[in-house]
């Protein structure tokens, strides 16, 4: 079965700090304000970039990592989401032929237009240049092989003069300019140590924001990226919950894949959200509990005042329901955290883990052994995640989950895995592994 043709398009550009994530944010909003429908996805593992990009769209941003996620796995989840969109707006990653290795654009946006068939819009940060700007988007289209640039978006341009001038160089070179954005502080997103502030906290006026977009030029850009057919994708049929599983969902834990939430769903589990720095207990009839990433040290003080939930969870734990912490999960299920100004906390106690912020930052994607089983994998089960976080474990972990190799090729052994409890700065995408999902909510069913 297939619907009419639909536009899908990489927005990419040549580095990071281009501007990709308030452009992408921007397309979106123009584009639902002419009454499309719109589905943003984030090429990488970032949570931050994708909370503007729904924002604006008005639906959930859908991660799709070509790292974390095997190749049909990402053809599947771009299919579903995109099959109920008029149009679907990617948000590539650094630069576009940045992937894990200087000799190979794997795991590059570069690479994911190639898999999905969808061509590259670049957004080139026009500030201080003009016939460069065409040298740089014709080098990055002519770069490489089976790479379809559609036309270019220029950011940050000084005037409609300036962008004339752009134009011209960049007909020259036989790219189309399909819009550009004038320089605009009002449009600058506020950062913090992890990335970007979370759109609930950064204040984006609408209005402002569609008058800077009032020089894109839609129609061409929807003509230029036009799929010539998409298989509809059957709707997902969340079948009759057999466990309930809470999730903390506050301002201190709110790193969830959709994707990863919906092969929960997909297997069986009904999700409750709960308030870790609010509610004074978990919710009821819960068989596992859910404890995602998120900015615990930015609230350590109130999670730790919240002495009843702390003790409800350290209750559940002992119950031998399952556990699952991910990096500000586990940094909460520890027994204690030094916050950015170096004072002390004490967490949940559930493993014996104390934690610190610190100013060097562990990132980059792992493929990681299971040392022992777990509410997630058994023993021995090889798994992709991804590192982000700048705090660290003041003591060695007792039982290990995950060993993977590390810089210079040493061995890394990390997390937490004993019996129900799993806690692990990895993060995981169940989205790549359903049967993540389904090992989790079959030991919260028993």
């Amino acid at each position: 079965m297939t619907r009419a043709a639909r536009s899908a398009f990489v927005l990419a550009a040549p580095s990071s700090g281009s501007g990709k994530t308030t452009a992408a944010a921007l397309l979106c909003l123009a584009l639902r304000a002419r009454g499309l429908s719109v589905q943003p996805f984030k090429l990488g593992p970032d949570y931050l970039d994708p909370t503007h990009l729904s924002r604006a769209a008005g639906r959930p941003t859908r991660n799709i990592d070509s790292f974390l996620l095997p190749p049909e796995r990402v053809s599947t989840l771009f299919a579903r989401a995109a099959s109920t969109a008029d149009v679907s707006v990617v948000e590539g990653v650094m630069g576009l032929y940045d992937g894990r290795s200087p000799t190979s654009d794997e795991h590059s946006s570069a690479d994911l237009a190639r898999q999905l068939g969808l061509k590259v819009v670049l957004l080139i940060d026009a500030g201080g240049m003009a016939r460069t700007a065409a040298a740089l988007a014709a080098g990055l289209r002519d770069f490489g092989k089976g790479v379809d640039v559609a036309g270019v978006i220029l950011n940050r341009v000084g005037s409609e003069g300036h962008a004339r001038l752009c134009e011209a160089a960049l007909a020259e070179v036989g790219l189309p300019l399909l819009g550009f954005v004038l320089s605009d502080p009002a449009l600058h997103l506020p950062e913090r140590h992890l990335g970007l502030h979370a759109a609930e906290e950064a204040v984006w006026d609408e209005a402002a924001a569609l008058h800077a977009a009032r020089f894109l030029r839609l129609d061409a850009l929807r003509a230029a990226t036009r799929l010539p057919a998409l298989d509809a994708a059957p709707p997902l049929h969340f079948p009759g919950p057999r466990a309930r599983i809470a999730y903390a969902w506050d301002e201190a834990f709110s790193f969830y894949y959709p994707d990863a939430l919906d092969e929960l769903r997909l297997a069986g589990a009904e999700l409750v959200p709960f308030s870790p720095l609010r509610d004074a207990a978990l919710p009821a009839g819960v068989g596992g509990l859910l404890l995602g990433g998120g900015y615990p040290e930015l609230y350590a003080a109130p999670l730790s005042a919240n002495a009843s939930m702390r003790r409800a969870i350290r209750d559940f734990a002992a119950s031998g329901r399952p556990v699952v912490g991910e990096c500000g999960g586990l940094m909460y299920l520890g027994q204690s955290l030094l916050d950015l100004e170096g004072v002390g906390h004490a967490m949940c106690g559930v493993i014996p883990a104390r934690t610190r912020m610190q100013p060097r930052l562990s990132l980059g994607y792992r493929e990681a052994e299971a040392l022992a089983a777990s509410p997630l994998a058994p023993v021995g089960a090889a798994l992709r995640g991804h590192e982000f976080h700048y705090s660290e474990r003041l003591d060695p972990p007792t039982d290990p989950a995950y060993r993977w190799t590390g810089h210079a090729g040493v061995a890394v052994e990390e997390g937490h895995a004993q019996g129900n409890v799993l806690a692990s700065y990895l993060h995981l995408h169940y989205g790549g592994s359903p049967e993540m999902a389904k090992r989790l909510v079959a030991a919260c069913q028993r």
